[in-house]
């Protein structure tokens, strides 16, 4: 049954009006650089979001969903659309005439996300990731005259067809041993190695498409490729908001809880993404860079709740998704206000920071202990929630492994704070950071915090939303 309620899809309405618009302006000659309003947009998109019905309801044939868990994802989407867009106001890197074009394949990459968030059946899940994708490879390469632009976006499209291939040839898989495609029905199957190997092989294959997303080891080589590549607000985009999309679809495919056996690989593969991304950033000097190799080791924390599995450890992994958003999308702020012209920042650029501008330096310390996981940051306690799901779910190994790689991250993330504060040479080029500047990275910075310090009502709506996909 079609069951179509425009009610129920309120957010995805919005966002196509939100395309109308920028796609209006792409093809006018005289607004394509009033572009202003679309980070208001994306804060009514929440808004709407935020105060949206959780269902469960279904839509289109059963294959979209609504319940508690799209809608906190959409929300956050939305959430961080308004602050990437706010950031992309400033683009250096890009022409007048391009600017309605940039907004537009940004929003139309949130989109796909938007739909990735509900949908509920695997060629549905495949054809939004796919919307998502390929206007992210559009965004990518727009930073005038760089080929390390053109080099990241050209590794981001080659690995990533790769990997959805891979993921399309295990649906096969999946609906050859179990003949259906529908999340719901896949919930009540059997998914042992030993009555369904070809049904859990699918499953793993189908995996590989949003491990890539997360850039878990060992299909994380285009991360630092791309984030150095990439303009620094595009970067601040695809750091974190394909990202959300990944974690949502594999928190409802863990809930199949699979064999041990793709739990295992999952986790050694989380092992070796922590260790390698961490001791790889400790010899960056291109910040951008240092943050690639950075997610490349918090993409393994954030496996660690989903093989963890249960209400628990499903919950600990969505909110994790929130608090990396928010982290992320802080320093990132922080780095497009130290930018000259949308250069690259090197962490010598950092130097006298404090004295330049003490607000700027609050904030990337806020960040940077969050990316740490000090308390009382949202870092810190995301990162508790994880460990301790995967200690429950016998994980001993992997949470002292973690444990091992949260100290080995202090010594880069602290470097950046120690060359804010404690080196006397003064940023060469004044920073010029606005009122409207510097009460985003102040609101970014408490969010940070409030995340840290207060986390049990979102993780309450978490517990409950993953009971209901469990069920």
């Amino acid at each position: 049954m079609l069951n179509f309620n425009p009610q129920l899809i309120i957010p995805e309405l919005f966002m196509v009006a939100i395309l109308a618009v920028l796609f209006a302006q792409s093809i006018s000659n005289q607004h394509r650089d009033k572009i202003a309003w679309v980070p208001f947009a994306a804060l009514i998109g929440f808004l709407l979001t935020a105060f949206s019905t959780t269902g469960p309801e279904f839509m289109f044939y059963q294959s979209y969903q609504i319940d508690g868990l799209s809608q906190f994802f959409k929300s956050i989407i939305f959430l961080g659309l308004a602050v990437c867009t706010g950031n992309a106001l400033r683009v250096g890197t890009l022409v007048q005439a391009n600017r309605a074009d940039y907004f537009f394949f940004m929003c139309m990459s949130a989109f796909g996300l938007l739909l990735l968030s509900s949908t509920v059946e695997l060629f549905t899940i495949y054809l939004s990731l796919e919307l998502a994708s390929f206007s992210l490879y559009i965004l990518l390469p727009l930073r005038n005259r760089d080929p390390r632009a053109v080099e990241g976006a050209i590794k981001y499209v080659l690995f990533g067809a790769l990997a959805t291939a891979i993921g399309l040839y295990g649906v096969s898989y999946i609906l050859a041993g179990h003949h259906t495609t529908y999340v719901a029905e896949l919930l009540a199957m059997d998914w042992s190695y030993a009555q369904q190997p070809m049904a859990l092989i699918g499953l793993a294959m189908f995996l590989l498409a949003f491990l890539y997303k997360l850039a878990l080891f060992p299909f994380h080589f285009w991360a630092p490729e791309v984030y150095q590549g990439a303009s620094n607000e595009t970067a601040a985009f695809a750091a974190t908001l394909p990202k959300l999309g990944a974690i949502v679809i594999m928190v409802r495919l863990m809930a199949f809880s699979p064999g041990m056996e793709v739990k295992i690989i999952l986790a050694v593969f989380a092992a070796v993404s922590m260790t390698l991304g961490n001791l790889t950033a400790l010899v960056q000097r291109d910040v951008k860079r240092l943050i690639g190799y950075s997610s490349v080791a918090h993409s393994g924390f954030v496996i660690m709740g989903l093989i963890a599995g249960g209400v628990h450890g499903l919950a600990a992994a969505s909110y994790y998704a929130l608090v990396y958003m928010v982290m992320n999308l802080t320093i990132f702020w922080v780095i497009t206000r130290i930018s000259d012209r949308g250069k690259n920042v090197y962490i010598s650029d950092l130097r006298g920071l404090y004295s330049n501008s003490p607000i700027l330096a609050f904030v990337l310390a806020v960040s940077a202990f969050a990316l740490v996981g000090l308390p009382p940051t949202a870092g810190f306690i995301g990162k508790l929630f994880l460990f301790s799901s995967a200690w429950d779910a016998g994980f001993h190994w992997l949470v002292i492994i973690g444990v091992v790689n949260t100290a080995l991250a202090i010594f880069y993330y602290l470097n950046l704070v120690r060359h804010a504060y404690t080196l006397d040479e003064v940023v060469k080029n004044k920073i010029s950071l606005g009122p409207a500047g510097a009460s985003v990275a102040i609101i970014l910075a408490l969010g940070v915090l409030y995340l840290g310090i207060l986390p049990q009502n979102i993780f309450a709506l978490l517990m409950q939303a993953s009971s209901g996909i469990l069920s």
